[in-house]
């Protein structure tokens, strides 16, 4: 059961590493929370993030995702519905008035899980992610090594594993900086108009986007 060689877990690690370096949606979402509001808001972003593409990977050990990339429909609707909602959120960023930005809310509690769940939504609502995880997963899928769908949940989760050595650093450099910027209101504005900028941007390449 499980039974790799040296030279699958290289490859394997080594593509995992890059998927989590590369920019995206997922990135900026992370960073620009914790930019915006903070460490804290930071870790509620890339906890959503993470519980979004755990179920991305459940999804594709399950043949879900097969779906979506079969389905024109499918894809154009989810693809829609992303673009939508990152175009909502940049809004929301660019009508702020600087310093709560996309996390303005009742109560720090609240505000958290507010960005948790965004989180999951910006993950969710990326049919690219899905897809790519289709058909990144099943080629370290190895004959004999455990059932197919063992080896697809193994190596997803590893993702996200190895995505916890990367992404909270970056959080904790962005708070540190957000915590010395943070009683300044001008550049707090100037944050939120770039937020709202970036997410509206993603809205719109994600909408022009094919499969």
């Amino acid at each position: 059961m499980f039974d790799y060689s040296l030279a699958h877990w290289l490859a394997f690690l080594s593509a995992a590493v890059l998927l989590n370096l590369s920019p995206g949606p997922d990135i900026a979402f992370i960073l620009g929370h914790t930019m915006n509001s903070g460490k804290r808001a930071g870790f509620s972003a890339l906890s959503g993030v993470w519980s979004g593409a755990a179920l991305h990977v459940l999804m594709a050990a399950l043949g879900l995702s097969a779906v979506l990339a079969a389905s024109a429909v499918a894809f154009s609707t989810v693809k829609w519905i992303g673009a939508v909602y990152l175009v909502w959120l940049g809004i929301q960023a660019l009508r702020a008035s600087g310093g709560n930005g996309l996390v303005k809310a009742a109560g720090e509690n609240m505000r958290a899980a507010k960005i948790y769940r965004q989180g999951i939504l910006v993950s969710l609502l990326n049919p690219k992610v899905a897809i790519f995880f289709l058909a990144f997963l099943p080629q370290f899928v190895v004959e004999g090594a455990g059932p197919a769908w063992a080896q697809l949940m193994l190596h997803g989760g590893l993702i996200i594993v190895v995505a916890a050595f990367i992404e909270p650093p970056l959080v904790l450099i962005g708070g540190h900086l957000a915590d010395a910027l943070r009683n300044n209101q001008r550049i707090g504005l100037w944050l939120d108009r770039g937020l709202g900028a970036l997410f509206v941007a993603l809205g719109i390449r994600l909408a022009l986007s094919s499969r």
